[in-house]
């Protein structure tokens, strides 16, 4: 049983993932057991050149920023179990026990993030009433994102990144992803919000 399952390996999931994996010396988050599905084949990013995002060097590929962003996770967050070539098919099930179907095997899950884009049809079977028209996209774009409050789906289901609603823009999906994990962190800190920094005088 996992405590968190990230679905999505772009800028959101990923994102989330650094958070929660940053959070690892914090005793309530210490023991947990995290995984990202780090599906990748249909992210915006694959054709995305950076010139204005904070932080990131100008001309940038999106492609090279996939491939280390997955690197820089397992090098430095080695516990968050990344699970590669695998698609979500369905999910089932509610808050402390979900069953999430891929096209090779079924994991069993407390909490679920869900961070792939917002290309319409959604393709895991399970959400389809939450599915809407983006309110962020120009409607010719036939953009979809799941209705949420504050990222939170339904009791479990959070939702990150443009599927959340926010427009596409790699530091706002960042940010999502980000609020995302500092939500579940608070959820595990008995309702106590958290927030992870790290500093040099710490070193």
């Amino acid at each position: 049983m996992l405590d968190v399952l990230i679905i999505g390996g772009g800028v959101s999931g990923v994102s989330c993932a650094l958070l929660l994996g940053s959070a690892y010396s914090k005793p309530f988050a210490s023991d947990k057991k995290i995984a990202l599905i780090a599906h990748q084949k249909a992210s915006s990013l694959q054709d995305a050149l950076f010139n204005n995002a904070y932080g990131i060097e100008a001309g940038k590929l999106g492609s090279e920023l996939l491939t280390e962003s997955l690197k820089h996770l397992s090098t430095t967050y080695p516990h968050i179990e990344q699970i590669q070539n695998e698609k979500v098919l369905k999910i089932e099930g509610k808050i402390g026990n979900f069953s999430i179907t891929t096209n090779k095997n079924v994991y069993q899950t407390k909490v679920v993030v869900i961070g792939i884009g917002a290309g319409n049809p959604f393709t895991i079977e399970g959400l389809e009433e939450f599915v809407i028209p983006h309110k962020k996209a120009n409607p010719e774009k036939n953009r979809i994102q799941l209705k949420n409050h504050d990222h939170l789906v339904k009791d479990g289901v959070y939702v990150c990144g443009t599927l959340a609603g926010w427009r596409s823009q790699l530091s706002i999906a960042a940010g999502s992803g980000a609020a995302v994990a500092t939500d579940i962190l608070t959820l595990w800190n008995g309702g106590v919000h958290v927030q992870v920094h790290n500093s040099i005088k710490k070193y």
